[in-house]
């Protein structure tokens, strides 16, 4: 590894570092938080979906933390992307170094929390009967990547303009709100009606769900889905690291 490289990596290193260690300053149960928000969600939706409404789905439950667990990360990781460069004014205004590394840190913090929300998965798939394939071996490192590069580009850019247009933060929460019922994680594609299922396609996080949920109920890999999400990842990457670089020269001045 040449010096350039290992200096990013050493310092992404460091700055995931200080992300894991300030979101769990004085809290006890650390890491279960990370398990319990997720599951407690699942727990409300499994009683509003399961037994108000009466959805007729097998493993309900089971369905729900396939698609809850990576919704999480990219939930926290959009809506923490708004506040990222101006927590972080002090360290931007002293040090030089790529201000985009912050961002990568925020994202890594959250793919660690959820890598360790796998096992939760795992042992309800034994408590589901259901089969752990091993296919995803290969498909969880794939679905990891595709999911970092769209979470990444999308947070360089919401991070960047809020720099500039301090409402954005509050708008961005509440898309996330409306870009989950937009997503099917409580709902399954085919409850979708068929007219409106070609507008998932522009829903970025709609077939990465779907993906997922592909891998861990049934061992399968959706190519299609998994196409357009690489589609949808590329796309919101070259946007945020668009407009990172021209505005990135101002970032100083500013905050």
């Amino acid at each position: 590894m040449n010096r350039p490289v290992q200096y990013l990596f050493d310092l992404t290193l460091v700055l995931t570092r200080k992300e894991i260690q300030v979101r769990y300053k004085n809290n006890v149960l650390g890491y279960l938080w990370s398990v319990l928000q997720p599951l407690s969600f699942a727990l409300v939706y499994f009683i509003a979906f399961k037994i108000f409404m009466r959805v007729q789905m097998e493993n309900y439950t089971l369905y729900l933390l396939t698609g809850m667990f990576p919704w999480q990360w990219f939930a926290n990781s959009v809506n923490e992307a708004s506040g990222t460069f101006i927590s972080n004014a002090p360290i931007i205004k002293k040090i030089n170094f790529p201000r985009n590394l912050l961002v990568a840190a925020n994202i890594i913090k959250d793919a660690i929390h959820f890598i360790l929300c796998i096992p939760v998965i795992m042992l309800f798939c034994f408590i589901y009967d259901s089969p752990i394939s091993i296919t995803w071996l290969y498909g969880i490192p794939i679905l990891l990547v595709l999911q970092t590069v769209m979470i990444y580009g999308l947070s360089l850019l919401i991070s960047t303009l809020n720099l500039f247009f301090r409402d954005l933060e509050r708008i961005v929460t509440i898309l996330v709100t409306f870009l989950f019922f937009l997503t099917p994680i409580v709902y399954n594609y085919e409850m979708v009606p068929e007219k409106y299922r070609q507008l998932l396609a522009l829903n970025p996080m709609a077939f990465l769900m779907t993906s997922w949920r592909s891998l861990f109920l049934s061992g399968q890999m959706d190519w299609k889905a998994i196409l357009i999400t690489l589609v949808w990842s590329v796309i919101l990457y070259g946007l945020g690291q668009m407009i990172y670089k021209k505005l990135v020269w101002r970032f100083a001045e500013v905050l």
